[in-house]
């Protein structure tokens, strides 16, 4: 059974994909060129947004209508790296999902994977259909408006005259595929980081259900330990490797959000970009609040681990059995528990401490404005 299946496709179109099933060393080297021209596309993109802002940005109108967009790009610039630097790890970790004790080995133990697998692709293409028609609305509405008056539809420095008729459909179409392929970016980090939490919530199932079974088979209580310090270990290897990418995500989403609330503010805003700054903003909700959902999804499923073994008849079992249970009932008492960086958990709490924050650094932005 594929794990991710989605999320990796996904990963390839944005030039992160694993290549050691690839069969050919030719087909490696095409790919490696794409992944840099990918590469240089949102670098390059992110970097005209940064120069611009830096060099030529002189009042706050101009400045919030460069960085909302520019911190988007910058978090799309980290979240490929994390993608490439990590294609080892997210190798292991999809190995260790495949194997035992992780690996289902009955009917019913793979209905659960299934089930859980269904999830993370449903949320994986509503999250992409959503982060796409937020791109695809920022493209008509500039099509439709900043195209013919000869503007580019982001602000952004260039070393060259790029108003001649012939480079600028070059540089205009260079700004909306790097922002696309920003997007996609996201889509494909995020879902990655987010099917693992899922996986591990269905690993708790999992486990949950061998220790329902294991009150007719008392001997795969071992198996059954050994398969929740595994679930722990699992959890901390994805903590680790992608905790600084959390934390950058939970940074700029609360800049983002406070930029956006601002540009809804504007008048002209009102009158163009409505519908995409709506849809701009959902998309950055939905980042942080996939991660902040199933990030408490894993708290919850492993706290509540404990009650479900006291739930069963454990007063039967020998005291092997006992003493077997009260070791994942003692490592059940500090529930998994995500962090970004290691300063803000994941959890619903935070996704609330998030918009508070936005709102207060809205409500300090139009204070200065009005003074």
């Amino acid at each position: 059974m594929l794990i991710l299946a989605l999320t990796f496709k996904i990963m390839a179109i944005c030039g992160c994909a694993r290549l050691d099933s690839w069969p050919t060393s030719y087909k490696r080297l095409v790919y490696h060129v794409y992944t840099i021209f990918v590469m240089l596309l949102i670098h390059t993109f992110m970097l005209s947004q940064l120069v611009d802002l830096i060099m030529i940005v002189d009042n706050s109108d101009d400045f919030t209508d460069n960085f909302y967009v520019l911190l988007a790009m910058i978090v799309s610039c980290c979240k490929m790296f994390a993608l490439l630097v990590n294609r080892s790890n997210i190798k292991m970790l999809i190995e260790i999902l495949t194997s035992k004790p992780f690996k289902p080995v009955e009917p019913d133990e793979l209905k659960i994977r299934q089930k859980f697998e269904k999830l993370i692709q449903s949320n994986t293409l509503h999250y992409t259909i959503l982060v796409e028609t937020t791109c695809l609305s920022v493209a008509v509405t500039s099509l439709l408006t900043e195209y013919r008056k000869g503007n580019l539809t982001f602000r952004g420095w260039l070393p060259f005259d790029y108003t001649s008729p012939q480079l600028f459909p070059l540089v205009y179409a260079h700004q909306l595929i790097s922002f696309t392929m920003g997007s996609v970016h996201h889509v494909a980090c995020d879902s990655l980081i987010c099917g693992f939490l899922v996986h591990i919530c269905c690993q708790i199932e999992i486990l949950e259900y061998r220790l329902r079974k294991s009150a007719r088979n008392p001997n795969i209580l071992r198996e059954c330990v050994l398969h929740h310090n595994h679930i722990f270990k699992f959890a901390s290897i994805v903590n680790e490797k992608f905790r600084l990418t959390i934390f950058i995500q939970f940074v700029v989403s609360t800049l983002v959000m406070c930029f956006n609330l601002y540009q809804f503010t504007k008048s002209t805003a009102l009158k163009t970009k409505y519908m995409q700054l709506i849809l701009y903003t959902c998309s950055m909700l939905s980042q942080i609040f996939f991660y902040c959902w199933y990030g408490n999804e894993v708290k919850l499923r492993s706290r509540q681990l404990i009650n479900n073994v006291f739930e069963m008849e454990w007063f039967k079992f020998n005291e092997n059995g006992q003493k077997a249970l009260l070791m994942i009932v003692r490592r059940a008492a500090v529930p998994i528990e995500f962090t970004s960086a290691s300063v803000i958990s994941m959890n619903l709490d935070s996704f609330v401490g998030l918009l508070k924050t936005s709102y207060s650094a809205y409500n300090i932005l139009q204070q200065t404005q009005g003074s």
